[in-house]
């Protein structure tokens, strides 16, 4: 998949984990940080920093979930039909398991599912660039994950982090050839977000691209497809065998969470397997190829100070471009290519609330790996004064975000 040098796998969890330590320290100040910045400046707009990360937007619509079920909607004065079905269940399902194991609330659940979700995320990051770049890098890409503007999102009770720990160790089992774990995890990862399709064609391109190779190189002419390996030794009849039963469960499981929820919906509603495009609709969400973005950002250079907003836009979508090239030329390893390609098409040719576009990119965290690369260069002193300088500015800027009218 990658010509790039793979790093060995841990042989233990407990050796893992330590090896992931200073990446998920790291995290967790950083993370400590943006709550206590989002504290002292709601106490000083007399609100509740615990219900602003836990009670509202898209928080209550999955407490709803938890609480009442499926059904409940609200019909606005323009005709739109806001439906709870727009929001897929994993996250609800793992609040109502909290509430009836413990004396918390469905929205106390939601806020621990968040927290231990961005700590298992972090860990998923960590090892899946540890394993194509190394653990510097590793760290570095964990702390640029942490400190991302919209950053404060990983410690809410919205279902980005729960996403993107299951999307990152999916990925990671894939690099490591663990194909059921990577379908069980894309499974998992379909039942959070709709956005759970990247992960499974991530699983399915990457299964058929090891199938291929496999097949080429137990040919006897194998090796003239790489002149300067090696032809690598026929494999036995039965590990070929198990190999492809093993990828081709992986494939199997992968769809079925995203498959199952949406064609439940359209069971559920009556309007067939499209039946989850028209609750999407009734949000005015859709795929649109980027027309709807690209209107909203011309409309902010009718004025001059708005204007200032466009460029700061187009800049922003010309950077996340820039850095999906720069993987592409330092050649990750497919699979990452193909989900974060889907991950980042889907949130920008989107026709959603354009507010929310930085937090939808937020589970695409191979854009960061070329950065990661870069601050790994760095002596340490340099990369941590770097990394904190940004630190503290996230941490403001979300307790800021999280204190305004809109939604993240």
């Amino acid at each position: 998949m990658t010509d790039l040098e793979t790093r060995a796998t841990p042989s233990s969890r407990a050796g893992a984990l330590r090896r992931a330590a200073p990446a998920l320290l790291g995290y967790a100040a950083v993370r400590a940080l943006g709550l206590v910045a989002l504290a002292v400046w709601s106490a000083a707009r007399d609100k509740s920093a615990y219900t602003l990360l836990t009670a509202r937007w898209d928080a209550l619509w999955y407490t709803r979930v938890a609480e009442l079920g499926y059904g409940y909607e609200v019909r606005l004065a323009n005709g739109d039909v806001h439906s709870n079905l727009a929001f897929f269940p994993l996250l609800p399902w793992l609040e109502r398991l909290v509430a009836a194991v413990s004396p918390l609330s469905y929205a106390d659940g939601g806020f621990l599912v968040g927290l231990f979700g961005s700590l298992a995320a972090a860990w998923g990051i960590f090892a899946v660039a540890d394993h194509v770049y190394g653990r510097r890098a590793g760290v570095c890409a964990v702390l640029l994950w942490a400190v991302l503007p919209v950053g404060i999102v990983q410690s809410m009770a919205y279902s980005e982090s729960l996403f993107t720990a299951l999307a990152a160790w999916a990925l990671y089992a894939v690099l490591t050839g663990r194909w059921p774990v990577a379908g069980t995890l894309a499974l998992l990862a379909g039942l959070t977000r709709p956005v759970g399709m990247a992960v499974v064609a991530a699983v399915w391109v990457a299964a058929l691209a090891s199938f291929v190779r496999d097949r080429r190189a137990s040919e006897p002419d194998g090796a003239r497809i790489a002149p300067s390996a090696p032809a690598p030794a026929p494999a036995p009849a039965l590990d070929s065998a198990s190999a492809d039963a093993s990828r081709v469960l992986g494939m199997l499981l992968a769809p079925l969470g995203t498959a199952g929820y949406v064609l439940w919906v359209g069971h559920h509603t009556g309007k067939g397997p499209l039946g989850y495009l028209d609750v999407q609709a009734g949000w005015r969400n859709g795929f649109d190829g980027g027309y709807a973005f690209a209107r909203f950002v011309a409309e902010k250079f009718t004025s001059f100070p708005s204007a200032l907003a466009g460029v700061g836009l187009i800049v922003g979508v010309a950077s996340v471009i820039w850095l999906y090239v720069v993987g592409v030329r330092q050649r990750q390893p497919l699979p990452l290519l193909v989900y974060t390609g889907v991950v980042t098409s889907l949130a920008l040719c989107a026709s959603s609330y354009f507010g929310s576009k930085p937090r939808l990119l937020m589970p695409a965290f191979p854009l960061l790996l070329p950065l990661a690369l870069a601050l790994a260069r760095l002596r340490t002193r340099r990369s941590a004064l770097v990394l904190g300088s940004v630190a503290v500015a996230s941490a403001v800027y979300g307790a800021f975000w999280l204190n305004g009218s809109g939604p993240p």
